[in-house]
């Protein structure tokens, strides 16, 4: 929140070129499952958030464009590839994988479900382990340092560091 209890929300890539904030409410979060947005994100679907009626602000940096459609414009950072943005002549949506916290807008609708790969839906039931648990079969995780940009605001980035 801030000072005056409008709802904030903050994030960006992954290398930190690009930072966002949202001040206001977001809008619908949905799971979209079209072509486009499988390609767009390098997943199975692509879960976006709207930002209609809400400011959103680039706080580092802007995301690069590329026209899917005729309609469509995709955000997405030019130095490591994250994808960011859906903007579409109602508004722009932001992938909620690049919010610092993509907890705070679960989806409530999927869309696209024409192109809805079959084993989505059974996702959750796959069997699930936490990273460390394979230190045996990738034991270079043991000494893994990150250079991913923390979930949260910084001054600068990188840090000299990572320069």
């Amino acid at each position: 929140m801030s000072p005056d209890e409008t709802p904030c929300y903050t994030g960006g890539c992954q290398c930190g070129a690009v930072r966002f904030r949202v001040a206001g409410q977001l809008g619908e979060a949905s799971i979209c499952h079209c072509r486009m947005c499988q390609k767009a994100f390098g997943a199975y679907y692509a879960p976006l958030v709207s930002t209609r009626g809400a400011e959103l602000v680039w706080t580092r940096g802007e995301p690069k464009r590329f026209r899917s459609s005729n309609f469509v414009l995709r955000g997405f950072c030019a130095d490591c590839g994250t994808p960011l943005t859906f903007e579409a002549p109602d508004g722009v949506a932001l992938a909620l994988g690049a919010f610092d916290d993509p907890s705070l807008a679960p989806p409530t609708v999927q869309f696209g479900v024409e192109a809805k790969i079959d084993f989505v839906d059974r996702l959750h039931a796959l069997p699930a382990q936490n990273t460390e648990d394979d230190l045996e079969g990738a034991p270079y995780l043991s000494s893994l340092v990150s250079y991913q940009h923390p979930d949260h605001d910084t001054a600068e980035w990188p840090p000299e560091a990572l320069s």
